[in-house]
Parts: C-alpha cells; structure tokens; sequence
C-alpha cells in the first residue's frame, strides 16, 4: 500500500482503495516543515484559548452557576486530555497535514475518513465566522456605531493575508499573537487573586460566590450538562497540534512535547479563569451573557477589570481579546486549510484545492475557506448576538464528532497495529490509558451529543434545535453516501496501512 498521498507524488483512488495516477507534482510543490516547537506550543494553545474562553464562559457561569462551569469545564478538560493522548500516539507515528482524515480513513473505512475530513473543515471554516463575529461584538466596546459587518469584512482580509505567507511565517505570528493573550490570562488571575483578598479594587466580595450551594450550583445537573457544548466549543482548537505535525521540523519529537505539555496549561487558564469570574461577579449578573444580545457587548474579563475601577485596564483587556480572537481564527483558517488540501490529495475534494503554490501553501484551499468566513456577515442581518450564538452551536458538534472519531480511529490503530506483529515500543509516543482512554473519551462525546441541548427539543424550539444537532445528519449523510457510491467497507486490521515518512524524508521537506 501507499504512502500518504499527503507527502508524495502518488494519490490514492476516489474509493481509497489503492493508489492512482501520479499527480506531477514536484518536491517543491509539497507542504513545507517550517514549524518548529514553540510555533506547536502556541499553535494548541492559541486555537482553543479565544472566545470560547473571553466571550462564552460568562455564559456558562450564568446558566450553571460557578461550580457547575467549573465542573464542565473540568469534565471536558479530562475528556480532551484522553483523546490527546490518543491523537499524539497516532500523530507521532504518522505526521501528515491530512491528521484525523488520513487516521480514519487508514484505520476505519474511506467512507468514515471522508466524513470526518469534511465534517473537520466545515467545523473550523465555520468557527472563523464565529470568531469575525465576536471580532464585531467586541470592537463595539469601542465604536458602537460601525456595524458589525465592517469589522467581519477587515479582519477576514487579515487573516487571510496571513494564512497566505509560508507555514514558519504562520507558525510565527501565530506564536506572537497567542503569547499575548497567555501572558494577558496569566496578568488575570494574578490580578483577580488579588481582587479576591481585597488588595485590589474595593469591596471584594471574597468567596461569597460560593457559599450557597443552589446557587453554585445553579440547575443541577441539568444545568451542567446543557453547558458542555460550550464548554466543548472552548477547547476546541487543542487537537490542531495533530494538523501541524504535517508541517512540522521534527514532529516525533515535538508532537510528544506539545501533546505533555499543552493540556495542562490550558486546564489551569480555564479553570484559573472560571474560578476568579465566579467570585467577582455573582451569577445573577446579565452581563454574562444569560440572554439577549445587548449583553454580549463585553466580556466577563472585561467587567472585572471595570469593576476594579480600572478603566485604561478594561480597554487594554478588551484589547486583548481582540488579539485573541484573530489568534484563533487565524489558528482555524489554517487548519481548515489544510484539511480541504488532505482532502483534495486523497481524492475526495476538488483537485485544486490539493494545489501549492511555491511557498508551500496550499493558496486555493485557503481561498475557498475563506469564503465561508463571509458567514460572518450574518452579524449584519440577525444581530450580533444571535450569529453569534448560531455559529458557537454549529461549530461546538462538528468538533464534537471530529473527536469521536479520533477516539474511534486510535482504537482501532492500536488493535491493528498489534495485529500486524508490531510492538508498542515501536511507537515514538504512546497513550498511558489505552484501551480505557478511548472508549471513555467516546462513551462520553455520545452522551455529550446527545443530551446537549434536549431542552430545546422539549420546549419544541425548532430553529434552536436545527443550529444544535444539524451537524449529526450533515456527517451522517456524509459517510453513508460516501459509502453507498464508493463501495467502500471498514478496514480490516492486516490491512491497515502504518507506513510513514522516514526521517530523511521529513528533513527533505523542512524549510
């Protein structure tokens, strides 16, 4: 069997049952390991750390209290190290820019790695648009009178032009931008600690926050379920250190580091965060983003600090969170990209968009993502708030079922891998809590998806009900047609294909 199409001039056939004609492609056609890792530290780390975290928690905490926020979030967070775990093994064993398609087409079936490639790029083309948004929603803490289609429109211009340089030139100014906003998190809970014992701002409502369980509990159990999507939606953007293995200098090595490494720090900023906006603003607060859109003009960040009687320090924050949002739309835009580039060289999207032009970037593929970042301008016709909330929910379970079937694809990789004769000790990284960590990681997501927004189907809120679940059908009609026209059937586990670049050839391709 073939190598990944992704580092070689041979593509497989539409049904990726073999290899296919030669595309003509030359070696300098490839994608470019320019990416070395710092750039894959700050890579994971700023695609998750962006709205989710600045904008959407406030949301949470007003719906499920601090403690129920708190324990969703660290849910996920357990969750998320799990299929970290699974993802590192698989892409420390095969660094490709393709990542959960090329896994689950080799370990699963054709059909399976074609809906998760596209359901993958639907997912981040579409957190873009979210993220252009919340770019809007915040810009109007400054310039409340510019609609927020003007800003949507500029930024997508910015992130495009970036996304257009060489990967190490992406891999740059991604490491700069969320270094700010890490350094900015970092200055947060220092300075709500402080806060918290009185040694800054007056009237520190200490931990009074927390003393009445109904209300850090806020819906029980109910309440914290509902909040998972969000809380999922936040994290989303730590698996992006499996895309960038594709376009990384030495990814056996760093791929390990990024993967030990990352789900920790995000953790304590999460839940850091989570903790102090539980204790400075009480639940009860509509600032947080409860409900209607006027609400949503400023972040819970932003509050504390205008709480404190700080204002230069509120307009600084909120400036921040500006550098936030570009940083993980920028992180998005990227990894989209390269999906419908992976796409596009296994055969299963448009040729073009499988096309580089001499710096290693994949140009139409960006292109064709980009446009539907102009979803964006949805801010123009159903308010701020309400694209906003639409995008956060069709985004959350696309990422949801992407990290399904990372859990599905690691099982099965580890079964076949050991039922071709190979060792576990042949593997650069290995996941600690195999076979455990992906069936849990997997039981979890299901339940996840299933009850993450039941009230809505309760009440018989049709629209509300459509932008929560409409990702389900999309994959699933997806694979099944996939499957019914290709023919195609799950793997078995002697055929599963573990070739991998060797180190000489991924010297050969870095920048």
């Amino acid at each position: 069997m073939s190598r990944d199409p992704v580092l070689t001039d041979q593509q497989p056939a539409p049904d990726g049952s073999g290899a296919g004609p030669a595309t003509g492609y030359s070696p300098d056609r490839e994608l470019k390991r320019g990416l070395s890792s710092r750039h894959l530290q700050m890579i994971a780390i700023g695609g998750s750390i962006g709205t989710g975290l600045f904008v959407a928690s406030g949301g949470t905490i007003a719906q499920a209290g601090p403690g129920g926020a708190l324990v969703a979030y660290a849910a996920v967070g357990l969750m998320v190290f799990l299929l970290m775990q699974s993802l590192g093994e698989m892409s420390a064993k095969l660094p490709v820019a393709g990542s959960f398609q090329t896994f689950a087409t080799r370990f699963v079936s054709p059909s399976f790695g074609f809906a998760i490639g596209w359901n993958y790029w639907f997912n981040w083309a579409i957190t873009v648009a979210a993220e252009l948004v919340a770019a809007g929603i915040v810009m109007s803490f400054w310039l409340p009178d510019v609609p927020g289609w003007v800003w949507a429109g500029l930024f997508l211009t910015v992130l495009t032009g970036l996304n257009a340089l060489s990967s190490r030139a992406f891999g740059e100014s991604e490491f700069w931008l969320a270094l700010i906003k890490v350094l900015a998190v970092v200055i947060f809970l220092v300075a709500g600690v402080f806060m918290i014992l009185g040694i800054l701002g007056q009237n520190s409502p200490g931990l009074s926050h927390w003393q009445n369980p109904g209300e850090v509990f806020n819906g029980g159990w109910v309440s914290i379920i509902s909040v998972f999507m969000i809380a999922g939606f936040s994290f989303q953007g730590t698996e992006l250190v499996g895309v960038a293995a594709g376009e990384a200098k030495n990814p056996r090595r760093e791929i390990p580091r990024a993967i030990r490494s990352v789900f920790w720090r995000i953790m304590l900023f999460y839940i850091g965060a989570i903790f102090i906006i539980g204790c400075l603003i009480p639940f009860t607060d509509p600032s947080l983003l409860a409900s209607g859109e006027a609400d949503v003009a400023a972040s819970p960040f932003t509050l504390v600090f205008e709480r404190a009687g700080i204002a230069f320090a509120a307009a600084l924050m909120n400036a921040v969170i500006l550098t936030a949002i570009l940083s993980a739309g920028n992180s998005g835009l990227y990894a989209s990209t390269r999906m419908l580039y992976a796409l596009a060289r296994d055969g299963q999207a448009p040729a073009i968009f499988g096309r580089v032009n001499t710096r290693g970037v994949p140009l139409p593929a960006l292109l064709a993502t980009a446009a539907v970042g102009l979803f964006g301008f949805l801010s123009a016709l159903l308010g701020q708030g309400s694209a906003y909330a639409w995008l956060v929910n069709v985004s959350g379970l696309s990422g949801f079922l992407v990290w399904t079937g990372i859990a599905v694809s690691h099982y099965r990789f580890r079964r076949g891998f050991l039922a071709q004769g190979h060792d576990v000790s042949e593997l650069p990284y290995r996941a600690a809590f195999f076979p455990i960590g992906p069936l849990l990681a997997f039981t979890v997501l299901l339940l996840v998806i299933a009850g993450q927004n039941y009230e809505a189907v309760v009440a018989g809120r049709g629209l509300e009900v459509l932008s929560s679940y409409i990702g389900i059908p999309l994959f699933l009609g997806l694979w099944i047609i996939h499957r019914w026209v290709t023919k195609s059937r799950v793997v078995p586990w002697v055929d599963m294909d573990f070739s991998a670049p060797s180190e000489a050839e991924i010297a050969a391709e870095t920048e």
